[in-house]
């Protein structure tokens, strides 16, 4: 079976998914037409409206698709902040040949007003607020803390390719993101307002 027919045998769906995702991680929202997409998944450019809807609503699938954010969390290990901290290390265990990481897409069309809204509300819809719950942080400040840190550490280390992070999962990185995390996860939010009513008495 050669490339083209192996490549129709996937169902449609999941073609034109992987086509946005491999389009998207390249280049940026506004650069990205389903005409293009459609040509890549070998279907008509209707039966793309038809499967996602619109651009934006293919594109928030593909973001998700590509993060893997809903297996991140619907995991419940004992040691979150562990796990939490291994997800740095993300690209190194599971880019495919093509190496579309999980940050590719966003930092590609962060530019788009409309794509910087669609990554806005999946960050904090699908990772804050979940991650909130987990910790016990009705306001998911910590949550959105622990995304800042693991989002930048990603971009230093795998878009900017900062030499001391790019050392391997299990290492000193890995272990000291952990202890961060564990740090942010059970920091006393008050303390700062409480200092400051201690010297106002």
């Amino acid at each position: 079976m050669n490339k083209a027919a192996a490549a129709r045998s996937y169902p449609t769906r999941e073609r034109i998914l992987e086509a946005a995702i491999q389009r998207f991680a390249r280049k940026s929202y506004e650069e990205t037409g389903l005409r293009d997409i459609a040509a890549d998944a070998e279907v008509d450019v209707a039966y793309v409206h038809r499967s996602f809807g619109s651009k934006e609503q293919l594109f928030a699938e593909a973001v998700r698709a590509s993060t893997g954010v809903a297996r991140i969390l619907a995991e419940a290990p004992e040691d979150l902040c562990r796990h939490l901290a291994k997800q740095a290390f993300d690209r190194d265990r599971e880019a495919s040949t093509a190496q579309i990481g999980p940050l590719d897409i966003i930092i590609h069309s962060l530019s788009s007003p409309a794509a910087a809204r669609v990554v806005r509300e999946f960050i904090v819809g699908e990772f804050v607020n979940p991650l909130g719950s987990k910790l016990d942080d009705p306001a998911a400040l910590r949550a959105a803390v622990i995304g800042s840190l693991l989002v930048g550490i990603g971009i230093l280390r795998n878009v900017l390719d900062i030499e001391p992070l790019r050392e391997p999962a299990g290492g000193n990185l890995e272990n000291l993101l952990a202890t961060t995390i564990a740090q942010i996860r059970s920091a006393n939010l008050n303390a700062g307002s409480e200092t400051a009513e201690s010297q106002d008495i």
